[in-house]
């Protein structure tokens, strides 16, 4: 399919007269060095104000001037109190609360506090792109959206009422995942003012996601354990998993050792914070996250209230701690899914097996 920016506007945000938008972009701060994909970020955002202006002009919305502020410097941390827009110092939070609809091109995640935006205030929604890149508009971004919110449908129907998620790696490594006390949750790419549940997406959208059980609950630990296996370059480091927190990580190599101290300087780092199944057929892997994730199964570590889960900013050490980071694992991926089933009380489903999906 062609990409065509409105219609892609149009089709997934529907925005509606009267609505005011907020386009944003983080900027280079502190220790956060810039670079030829951050620059090209920070165009695609001001071409994406401008598509939204001419929308808006024949539709009926208005549009804020575009939003930059200092990059927050981690995925999941929060947003600095000050901003500009245009040429006016800003509250950010202020600018937030007027709109009816924000996008933010970003190189760090603004989803979580996004999303905490999105349960202050009822007529909100947000989409957050940390990462975009213009060569998506050639994959991902030119989706037969339709087709994504089928797969996504079909996948958040098998997770209702699983007790676990058994993943079987190409490395050979198994990890269990509690899936108890969660539902799922469908990123499908479809935005409209007024959406029912979450209003908050990423974009190139597809993905059906849930929050293991992190044991909250008194007397009732989490059941998720087992291991988990990254590799960088040639090194293969192997978490150990046991009531849902990363507990060890195995392996000589640098990063393993990086892991480790990783971990250790923020026990919240180590939540096992998300299990999800990418479905946009159009998504390629290209070391891109963003991209990535929507090709295929992942997992994240760290903050996962913005998911649906218990572990927040408060649980960290301090702000600047704060992460959510995905490990993807899709065909395309260094280490892929050899097997990936979903266990309920006297059945059980079969989702992916050698890398590809089997329930469509």
């Amino acid at each position: 399919m062609v990409f065509v920016l409105e219609k892609l506007l149009t089709d997934v945000f529907d925005p509606q007269p009267g609505e005011l938008v907020l386009v944003a972009c983080d900027l280079p701060a502190g220790s956060a060095a810039d670079s030829a994909a951050w620059r090209e970020r920070r165009a695609m955002a001001a071409e994406w104000h401008a598509a939204f202006e001419k929308l808006g002009r024949r539709m009926g919305f208005e549009v804020l001037p575009l939003v930059t502020y200092a990059a927050t410097g981690s995925n999941g941390a929060e947003l600095p109190s000050r901003a500009r827009m245009g040429e006016q110092d800003v509250s950010l939070e202020e600018s937030l609360l007027r709109s009816t609809l924000a996008a933010f091109l970003t190189q760090f995640s603004a989803t979580a506090p996004l999303d905490a935006y999105c349960r202050r205030k009822q007529d909100f929604r947000a989409a957050s792109m940390p990462g975009i890149q213009k060569s998506m508009e050639a994959t991902a971004l030119s989706a037969d959206y339709r087709e994504v919110a089928r797969r996504c449908a079909i996948l958040e129907q098998l997770l209702v009422g699983a007790e676990r998620l058994e993943v079987r790696f190409s490395t050979g490594h198994r990890c269990g995942f509690d899936l108890r006390h969660r539902k799922p949750e469908v990123d499908d790419g479809f935005l409209p003012r007024g959406k029912r549940g979450d209003r908050i997406i990423n974009l190139p959208s597809g993905e059906t996601f849930i929050v293991p059980y992190e044991g909250e609950q008194p007397g009732q630990p989490s059941l998720t354990q087992g291991e988990l296996p990254l590799r960088c370059g040639a090194e293969l480091a192997v978490l150990q998993v046991h009531a849902n927190r990363i507990t060890a990580v195995v392996g000589a190599g640098p990063q393993a050792a990086r892991l480790r101290q990783f971990f250790a300087e923020d026990p919240a780092r180590a939540n096992v914070a998300e299990v999800a199944f990418g479905c946009n057929d159009h998504a390629q892997v290209t070391g891109n996250v963003l991209e990535d994730e929507k090709a295929g199964f992942h997992w994240a570590y760290g903050r996962s209230d913005h998911l649906g889960g218990v572990v927040g900013v408060k649980d960290f050490a301090r702000p600047a701690n704060v992460v959510h980071q995905d490990v993807v694992y899709a065909k395309e991926s260094p280490i892929q899914v050899a097997e990936a089933t979903l266990l309920r009380p006297g059945s059980q489903s079969q989702v992916m097996r050698d890398g590809a999906y089997v329930v469509f």
